[in-house]
């Protein structure tokens, strides 16, 4: 029992710091490849910059549908977007608070509300479909071609999208860049293999299920790009880049992660997920935008904001884990 523990914590580590590193990779490559074949680096920063951060999500998610393993699959971006605003913007703050533009108020949160209840709608029959895996996907692609579009049009005066360009690395070469796409490439779904293999074993080990697995370590592991995002951004005083990149990571999450998954196979829905972890997922967005809402001017997520998030976030994985043990 012990080695076969002590190998499960060895893939989900090795797992987790290789999809990591491929993710970067790959984004960085993809990047510089298409910024030397001449796509605007506000494009480049809008797509691919802008999918790098979802990429483990998303790759950990199919894996794990490909595996017949959906409730890991759906707890991976449940999880995640919970864990983004709870944990990361929730630590994020507390280290500096941020600044909500009013744009984001207006724009960003109705967009990212809109994609949840659409989610919840589709979810709403236990069952996620490729069919629902099509709308999902449609979806995303639709709203990537209006951030591009909307980035194309304000230009440098948006400073989120002028952040994302500004992360479009300069003076690689082709060759490079193709070479650190392929390695990538390659990479990432083997290191979500290993990842989603130590995960199921995990569950088997401890006696949990595979959701609160994904829900809590696989979640907390696949966000590690968003929070080390938000820090930086934090630290550098970006606040429209570490709010943006959090917002547009969930959103990701929702129409990528579980539209590409349902792709790959058919989810079921575990109930439960849908009465206790999704209710979450929206209380804390809700609960987020009512605390610093503004009815003029930019909103703030204070430190007193901050602290109650993280301690939402830090209560909801004790409560999970508790109850999962117990049960």
């Amino acid at each position: 029992m012990s080695s076969t523990l002590a190998i499960a914590l060895l893939e989900l580590a090795a797992g987790f710091t290789l999809l990591i590193w491929a993710a970067d990779r790959l984004v960085t490559g993809a990047s510089a490849l298409a910024r030397n074949l001449g796509v605007s680096p506000l494009v480049v920063g809008l797509t691919i910059v802008g999918f790098g951060t979802s990429a483990p999500e998303m790759l950990v998610s199919a894996m794990a549908s490909l595996r017949g393993n959906p409730s890991l699959a759906v707890g991976n971006a449940i999880g995640s977007n919970i864990a983004n605003v709870g944990l990361i913007l929730g630590l994020t703050a507390m280290i500096y608070p941020l600044k909500v533009e009013r744009i984001t108020l207006k724009r960003e949160f109705p967009v990212l509300g809109f994609i949840m209840l659409l989610t919840l709608a589709l979810m709403w029959n236990l069952n996620l479909s490729r069919v629902d895996g099509m709308i999902l996907a449609a979806a995303l692609v639709a709203l990537v071609a209006a951030m591009v579009a909307l980035g194309l049009a304000r230009g440098e005066s948006d400073p989120l999208t002028a952040s994302l360009a500004e992360g479009v690395p300069e003076g690689m070469s082709t060759r490079t860049g193709l070479g650190w796409t392929l390695l990538g490439l390659v990479l990432l779904p083997l290191s979500a293999h290993i990842l989603v293999n130590g995960a199921v074993t995990l569950a088997l080990i401890v006696g949990v299920s595979e959701a609160v697995v994904g829900l809590t370590i696989v979640a907390l592991g696949t966000s590690l790009p968003e929070l080390a995002a938000a820090a930086t951004s934090a630290l550098k005083k970006e606040d429209d880049l570490a709010i943006g990149n959090i917002l547009g990571s969930n959103m990701f999450n929702l129409l990528g992660v579980l539209g590409i998954a349902a792709l790959v196979h058919p989810l079921y829905i575990d109930p439960i997920l849908l009465q206790r972890d999704v209710t979450v997922m929206f209380v804390l967005t809700l609960l987020l935008f009512a605390l610093i809402w503004r009815r003029s001017g930019p909103g703030l997520i204070s430190r007193p904001v901050a602290v109650l998030l993280f301690t939402s976030f830090i209560v909801y994985q004790a409560t999970l884990i508790y109850v999962s043990l117990a049960a």
